[in-house]
């Protein structure tokens, strides 16, 4: 079994960017007006902060202070994104038929309409605590090379 890369943080932000956009693709225009960019701009801010921070090599405390402030960026616009993608994901319950049209126009059934939008919410939240997780890794990271270079 492969170890977990101390750079996956990076692949896995991509991934919470892109469905992201998927799932708000799935709003409403309404809505979507709305809410869409700000909500897509926190992933984009998840996805910028991981990839700055991993630029930054832990080699003096100056860069360990520069790469923990954007892993800490990081964490907390996935925990704003977490929560405004909840927010979508409610109102788009009140009418999952309508996030599923086909190029005809055709609905899905309500319970499958509801079934494919739980489980794009679903791995979005799997994502955010994998993320999370990871970040919180890396932070720790950060720690222990700034306790070595204070030796």
């Amino acid at each position: 079994m492969r170890a977990v890369s101390k750079a996956e943080f990076v692949n896995t932000a991509g991934e919470i960017f892109d469905e992201t956009v998927a799932f708000l693709s799935r709003l409403s225009a309404r809505y979507s007006r709305l809410l869409a960019e700000k909500t897509a701009d926190l992933a984009g801010e998840v996805m910028d902060e991981a990839e700055k921070a991993n630029s930054l090599y832990p080699s003096s405390l100056l860069r360990i202070d520069r790469r923990e402030a954007h892993l800490l960026e990081a964490r907390a616009a996935l925990m704003a994104l977490d929560v405004r993608l909840g927010r979508c994901y409610r109102l788009m319950m009140k009418n999952p038929q309508g996030a599923f049209t086909n190029s005809a126009g055709q609905y899905l059934p309500p319970k499958k309409a509801e079934e494919k939008l739980d489980n794009m919410a679903q791995k979005l939240g799997e994502l955010v605590d994998k993320e999370n997780d990871l970040l919180k890794g890396a932070l720790d990271y950060v720690a222990k090379k700034r306790r070595e270079l204070k030796k």
